[in-house]
């Protein structure tokens, strides 16, 4: 296990109740007068909203990813109806009943909530008492600064009219929504100010031992989130910012970073030394680990008997699941799909050597290959030959590319029902994946992973985004080619890249795929497909356009319209 388990480890305490209501008081039984005795009882506080924050995560990744056109939740025999609300996601019909549609509001209003109580707490606090230096204390400031910044930016993106609170004294908050420009603009002044105070990153290697905490660079690249979404989220362009800030975080200018050797380098065990994670929330085993949460990546695998396949029976954090899919490229019949969207298989099979294709296998020793599951999945047992079956146990599951009621059938074999939609799969539907790795239980690394919530790759496609939108596609095909020449074998990588350096032309959907290829289920989808204004008038799989495009943002949850009469719905609900 990793030595070092930093500040947010000792800070994993029971989460707080999710609130609606704004003027709640969080520190209802100690007051800021008695709590703050030592130096380290200010840097828990800080840092507590930082575990909260991780496990909110789970939110968005449900909206980003299964509202999108690469993976879905579709019933499996009897598994996974639930009342039809993944189905709701994926069709994109939500009410404003669906409890989906109001954890993500909820978790992040108690995020930002629990970094103002502290950064009121902190304001009236005298840093020489706990000997802070000027420079230490503000960067502490900026640490929740930034975070509710992040907060807030998840926020614009998803309800776009939000309130804006920014203090335990209610009469500095907005009592209704605010215009989503002024939230815009709070959030680019509060981390343009937070670059300047956080520290950079010290030395070429990973963040190591400060892995969970907010650097300039990892402000810096919340700014570029946000200005690359300006155009959706205000109705103003502002790529030439966000080129300008991208650029300056390759320069060096917050720190050095550099892409990993491999694809996986960034999600492995000991990503804590991987130069590519500009900000990542800590993980371990034994203590938060809600990467390996059913929400994100525990139940991208088949149910129950994966296990045997992959050697991670005693990992501790209860079975696999076969929640998560990637969306069919062929109808049940092998009638390929031609949309222009969705179809992922088949995206990442457009290169075929592509690494990230193998099957997904543990070689030991905290190695692994590839990320997809498909086919058969053979292993041993006691010296016999076996393969992973359904969860039910009366049949050989065959993982295809393709979504219907298969009931067992083999490879060549077509099904009596050719009906392919949300509810009509089972269990041998749809390839399955593992991006980070599930190692066995003799693994050091089992469970190990950091949460990765930015990373160099994204600086640098959002910068040849950019560069794609003013028309200078050589130049976006460049930088694209950085990211891409890892993913295949040094000796035919060529014939894989973007032109002017290899034969792949780049055009506005090729850029949209690799987005999607690069990204695959890392909780942006949703925001990628919107920006591309693909979201409400696409076409996927059995998904057809939205009527009109008030489904770009969600709406507000009833129960957070009756918590404050000052809220408005959002138009289209």
């Amino acid at each position: 296990m990793k030595y070092y388990r930093y500040m947010l480890a000792a800070l994993a305490v029971t989460l707080m109740a999710g609130c609606t209501n704004l003027d709640e008081t969080i520190y209802d039984q100690v007051s800021s007068e008695n709590y703050y005795n030592t130096q380290m009882d200010v840097v828990r506080a800080v840092f507590r909203p930082f575990e909260h924050a991780y496990w909110s995560i789970q939110s968005r990744h449900q909206l980003e990813e299964l509202s999108g056109d690469l993976v879905a939740t579709w019933k499996k025999d009897d598994w996974w109806e639930d009342g039809g609300r993944w189905s709701r996601l994926h069709y994109h019909t939500w009410t404003v009943e669906d409890e989906l549609i109001k954890n993500e509001w909820v978790g992040c209003f108690t995020g930002i909530m629990q970094c103002n109580y502290v950064l009121d707490d902190l304001n009236t606090l005298d840093p020489e008492k706990y000997n802070f230096s000027t420079e230490e204390y503000n960067n502490l400031k900026a640490q929740c600064r930034t975070l509710r910044a992040w907060f807030y930016t998840r926020l614009l993106g998803s309800y776009r009219n939000v309130p804006l609170a920014v203090s335990r004294d209610v009469s500095l908050n907005s009592e209704g929504q605010v215009e989503p420009r002024e939230l815009f603009d709070f959030i680019e002044k509060e981390l343009r100010e937070c670059v300047q105070l956080l520290d950079a990153k010290d030395g070429a290697a990973g963040n190591g031992t400060v892995q969970g905490q907010w650097n300039k660079a990892g402000a810096a690249a919340l700014l570029v989130r946000l200005y690359l979404n300006a155009e959706k989220w205000i109705g103003e362009s502002k790529y030439t910012e966000c080129a300008a800030l991208a650029q300056q975080i390759l320069n060096g200018d917050f720190g050095s970073y550099a892409l990993g050797k491999t694809w996986d380098e960034v999600f492995d065990w000991d990503n804590e030394n991987c130069r590519e994670v500009l900000f990542a929330f800590p993980s371990a085993k034994g203590y938060s680990h809600y990467v390996y949460s059913g929400d994100l990546f525990w139940w991208t695998v088949p149910a129950r008997t994966i296990a045997n396949y992959l050697g991670d029976t005693k990992a501790g954090n209860g079975d696999h699941n076969c929640k998560y899919g990637l969306a069919p490229s062929f109808a049940p019949d092998g009638t390929p799909y031609t949309t222009e969207l969705g179809r992922p298989a088949a995206k990442f099979k457009k290169y075929p050597e592509d690494y990230r294709l193998k099957l997904y296998r543990n070689l030991g020793d905290n190695k692994r290959e590839g990320m997809m599951l498909f086919g058969y999945l053979d292993y041993e047992e006691n010296g016999k030959a076996k393969r992973v079956v359904s969860p039910t146990g009366d049949e050989d599951l065959y993982l295809r590319d393709a979504v219907g009621n298969f009931k067992g059938c083999g490879p060549d074999e077509i099904p009596a029902d050719r009906t392919s939609d949300m509810l009509h799969g089972d269990h041998s539907s749809g390839w399955r994946f593992v991006k980070y790795p599930l190692y066995m239980d003799t693994d050091e690394g089992q469970m190990e992973s950091d949460f990765v919530e930015i990373r160099l790759a994204e600086v640098i496609y959002s910068l040849a985004e950019c560069r794609f939108r003013e028309g200078k596609v050589n130049e976006a095909a460049t930088l694209l080619n950085t990211v891409r020449r890892r993913n295949y074998p040094e000796n035919t990588v060529a014939k894989y890249l973007y032109a002017p350096e290899g034969p792949v032309t780049l055009t506005q959907a090729e850029l949209l795929d690799e987005w999607g290829r690069e990204f695959f289920h890392e909780g942006r989808r949703r925001t990628d497909l919107i920006r591309f204004d693909k979201f409400c008038k696409g076409v996927w799989w059995d998904k057809t356009p939205d009527k009109d495009n008030h489904t770009e943002i969600f709406p507000l949850h009833r129960d957070v319209l009756s918590s404050n009469p000052a809220l408005k719905q959002n138009t289209g609900y």
